[in-house]
């Protein structure tokens, strides 16, 4: 089977946003969900920032020629997960901002609030010596968190959106 590109992807992303969107933002449980959930995406970019890591993975990217979020990580996302994008206000991109990155990275990083588990769990090998032990472990508890939320988000939307066809 012929895998769909990111541009079909985001396509069924915005088709499923425009068909459901409305219903999906205002249904009480799932509108709970979206709100707890930029929370706890706030609070894993704050410890991101405290324990160095976005100014680490920044200075990579600009300073040695590329980072971890290498072209083709936006094949692991799904039309679902671009949808809760949608929801929480993202703006997916039209185009790939540079050939060598993520279509998904932007000139600040990732324009996604909701991402795929391993742009939110993973760390290199680097990070992972020269973060302090106490700052590693806030960040990976709010990352834990964020990804615990978002795979009960997602299955949330998924049912609502079977549930009422």
């Amino acid at each position: 089977m012929k895998p769909i590109l990111i541009n079909e992807k985001i396509t069924i992303a915005k088709n499923l946003h425009g068909r459901w969107g409305e219903a999906l933002r205002t249904d009480s449980g799932i509108s709970a969900q979206l709100r707890e959930f930029s929370a706890r995406v706030e609070a894993s970019t704050y410890f991101c920032l405290l324990s160095g890591v976005a100014r680490a993975c920044r200075l990579c990217d600009q300073e040695e020629g590329g980072s971890c979020c290498g072209a083709g990580i936006e094949d692991l996302y799904s039309p679902e997960l671009l949808l809760i994008n949608l929801l929480l206000g993202a703006a997916l991109p039209e185009s790939r901002n540079s050939e060598k990155s993520c279509y998904f990275g932007g000139e600040r990083g990732c324009v996604l609030s909701a991402r795929e588990i391993i742009c939110v769990n993973y760390l290199c090998a680097r990070l992972q010596k020269t973060i302090a032990p106490e700052k590693l472990f806030q960040l990976q508890e709010a990352n834990g968190s964020e990804m615990e939320l978002l795979f009960l988000l997602h299955n949330t939307i998924r049912n609502f959106i079977r549930s009422t066809r």
